[in-house]
C-alpha cells in the first residue's frame, strides 16, 4: 500500500512520522481540536502518543491516517480511515485541519485523495463519515469530498455532558469521482 499520496500540486498526504510531534502538539493547541481524539494532546509525550497510536493502527491494518503537507512539507492536517471491517470491506473516515489550512480546501482534498486511495490500495469498498448536524463546515467538506448525505442520528455523541446529532454520510468506491474543489471552497470540520 502506498504511503504516500499526490492530492493537488503542492498538496500531498504522507504517513505520519515521529519527527511530527512538534506539528501535532501545535495542531492540537487549538481548542476546536479537543474533541478530536481521546486524549488531550496538551505536551510532546502526549504528541508522541498520538503518533505512536497512529503507526500501531497501520501496521495493524486497522487504521490508516496520514499527514496532509504543503510542498514544504509542513503539516495542514490529518485525514485517515479507520475501523476498517474487512469483511465488508468498509471503512471510517475522519479529516481535521490546523487553523492556519482552514477554508483552502485542504479537507476536501485530502478527503477525497483517502477516499480514492481507500478503494485503490486497501480494497475497501463503502467509506463512512459522521459529523454533528452544528458543523457546517465539515457537512461541505463531506460534499465535496463525494460522500453522500444518508442520514441522522440521533445523540450519537456526546462532549462535556451534551449530547449531539451526527450526519452520517457515505460514499462507495463506483460512486462518481467529484471535481476539485477551488481554495476557500470548503472549510475543514
Amino acid at each position: 500500500m502506498r504511503d504516500h499520496v499526490e492530492v493537488s500540486p503542492g498538496l500531498r498526504l504522507r504517513r505520519w512520522s515521529p519527527a511530527d510531534a512538534g506539528a501535532v502538539l501545535a495542531a492540537f493547541a487549538d481548542p476546536v481540536m479537543a474533541w478530536q481524539t481521546g486524549e488531550p494532546v496538551v505536551d510532546l509525550p502526549a504528541a508522541r502518543r498520538w503518533l505512536a497510536a497512529r503507526a500501531e493502527q497501520w501496521d495493524a491494518g486497522s487504521a490508516f491516517a496520514f499527514a496532509v503537507v504543503d510542498g514544504a512539507d509542513a503539516v495542514l492536517g490529518n485525514v485517515a480511515v479507520g475501523a476498517v471491517d474487512r469483511r465488508h470491506r468498509t471503512g471510517w473516515v475522519s479529516y481535521w485541519t490546523t487553523a492556519a489550512a482552514r477554508g483552502r480546501g485542504v479537507a476536501s482534498g485530502g478527503c477525497r485523495a483517502v477516499a480514492a486511495w481507500a478503494f485503490e490500495d486497501a480494497g475497501l469498498f463503502r467509506l463512512e463519515l459522521g459529523h454533528r448536524v452544528n458543523n457546517p463546515a465539515s457537512c461541505r467538506v463531506a460534499r465535496a469530498a463525494g460522500f453522500a448525505v444518508e442520514g441522522i442520528q440521533r445523540s450519537r455523541l456526546e462532549y462535556d455532558g451534551v449530547r449531539h446529532d451526527v450526519e452520517l454520510h457515505a460514499r462507495l468506491a463506483g460512486d462518481p469521482v467529484p471535481p476539485p474543489v477551488r481554495p476557500g471552497r470548503a472549510a475543514a470540520g
